[in-house]
């Protein structure tokens, strides 16, 4: 699991690995272009398969990580449009019903929006707890649904069905945590950066003074788009968050009352 602290890591791990690939290329380029053998034939065309996978897998990771960030955000407002359709449906029951299930209702939402503040505030482990909290509340909300049901037959098809979506959105959100490409994938673009990295750098070596601005501005540019891809991943842990659409759960569980 990524928070700031490993993210930042990864990234000054990854900006010197690159910066030692880099000035590795350029060294052995100097040597192989000093001395009388010919210059190595075909590496225009390794350059621009490297470069060309580089890119490719770049793109696909970056555009797979915003989407799933889309994704989770329209998580979130579907499960407040879940709870807020659910707790109006709660009006066809009895009336004397009704209190100790909204109560129940109330407590729910109040575990839900804690499981993520949890998540974020106090680790993985505290999230779990909460999550297993309102799992719990939510065998008691149905329990109370289905005894006040017996008494207006009618309302089971308005009430209940709202009562399963809202619970299922619950389980899709837990899902959409876990959904990250397998650590493998990772571990190829960052072998690719560094590849792509000595190749540069060996070229490089063929100038007479090679441009350490630009080097700098690849290795940096590289390395921040790889911290990216990580933080769109795990957006309650990084500079990306996704706290604010929190607020759509905060304001349905403020209209309870």
């Amino acid at each position: 699991m990524m928070n700031l602290g490993v993210g930042i890591a990864v990234f000054v791990a990854f900006f010197a690995a690159l910066i030692v690939c880099l000035e590795a290329g350029r060294r052995a380029g100097r040597k192989a272009f000093s001395s009388d053998r010919a210059h190595p034939s075909g590496l225009g065309t390794v350059e621009a398969v490297t470069f060309g996978l580089l890119g490719l897998m770049l793109a696909f990771t970056f555009s797979g990580a915003a989407e799933r960030l889309d994704r989770r955000r329209g998580q979130i407002v579907d499960e407040a449009n879940a709870i807020g359709t659910a707790w109006l449906r709660l009006d066809v029951l009895p009336a004397n019903t009704q209190p100790q299930l909204r109560e129940a209702v109330r407590r729910y939402t109040d575990s839900r929006i804690a499981v993520y503040r949890t998540f974020a505030e106090s680790g993985v482990d505290a999230a779990r707890a909460e999550y297993a909290r309102s799992s719990a509340l939510q065998l008691e909300v149905w329990t109370q649904a289905v005894a006040a049901c017996r008494d207006v037959p009618s309302a089971t098809v308005v009430v209940l069905p709202a009562l399963n979506e809202m619970f299922d959105i619950a389980t899709t959100r837990l899902a959409a945590t876990q959904m990250h490409p397998p650590g493998i994938v990772y571990v190829v673009l960052a072998l690719i950066s560094l590849v792509c990295g000595f190749l540069v750098g060996y070229e490089m070596g063929g100038t007479e003074v090679a441009s350490r601005s630009h080097m700098i501005v690849l290795v940096f540019v590289l390395s921040f788009t790889f911290y990216v891809i990580l933080d769109f991943e795990y957006p309650r842990l990084g500079f990306i968050r996704i706290d604010d659409f929190d607020n759509l759960l905060v304001q349905v569980r403020a209209s309870m009352g």
